[in-house]
C-alpha cells in the first residue's frame, strides 16, 4: 500500500487503483473502497464494474461518489461523510491522483465538526496534499454542519 496516504487510522487515500491495488487493500484489512473518480475520465482507466466484482470477491464492499476535477458538491460530500461514518472497517477512497479523495475527507470532516481545520489542513498536507487554500470553505461548511 506504498502509493496509498494515510489521512486517519481508518481512511488511505490513493490515485486511480488497479486488481493488485485490491489485492494489496484485501491483505491489509481494507473493508470498504470509496471510487470518487467519474467512470470514462480517461480512457486508460480500469472499468469500474470489474474493479467493483474484483473487491466483491474479496469481501471488500464498494461505493461511487464520483466528482469531476473542481466540481465538488454538498451532496458528495454529505455522502462522503455517511460513509465514512457507517464503515464497519478501514476505507481506502481513489479518484486519479487522491486530491479529490483527500479534499472530500477534509470537507466531510468539516461537515461533522470532528477536526479543527488547521489540523484539517495538516493531516493532508502531512499526506502530500496542499488543501490551503481551502481554509474559508471548510469553515463555511463547519458553519453548515452546526
Amino acid at each position: 500500500m506504498s502509493q496509498y496516504k494515510k489521512l486517519s487510522d481508518k481512511l488511505w487515500v490513493s490515485p486511480q487503483i488497479d486488481k493488485s491495488d485490491i489485492d494489496a487493500a484485501a491483505k491489509a484489512g481494507i473493508k470498504l473502497i470509496i471510487k470518487n473518480r467519474p467512470e470514462g475520465e480517461e480512457m486508460i482507466q480500469p472499468k469500474v464494474e470489474d474493479l467493483q466484482a474484483y473487491a466483491a470477491e474479496h469481501g471488500i464492499k464498494w461505493e461511487s461518489i464520483p466528482i469531476a476535477g473542481g466540481q465538488v458538491t454538498m451532496d458528495a460530500v454529505e455522502a462522503m461523510a455517511h460513509a465514512l461514518e457507517h464503515a464497519e472497517g478501514p476505507v481506502l477512497a481513489y479518484c486519479r491522483s487522491g486530491t479529490r479523495s483527500c479534499t472530500l475527507w477534509a470537507l466531510a470532516n468539516a461537515l461533522k465538526d470532528e477536526m479543527h481545520t488547521d489540523d484539517i489542513l495538516k493531516t493532508a498536507k502531512d499526506a502530500g496534499y496542499d488543501l490551503g487554500h481551502m481554509m474559508q470553505t471548510l469553515e463555511q461548511v463547519r458553519s453548515l454542519g452546526k
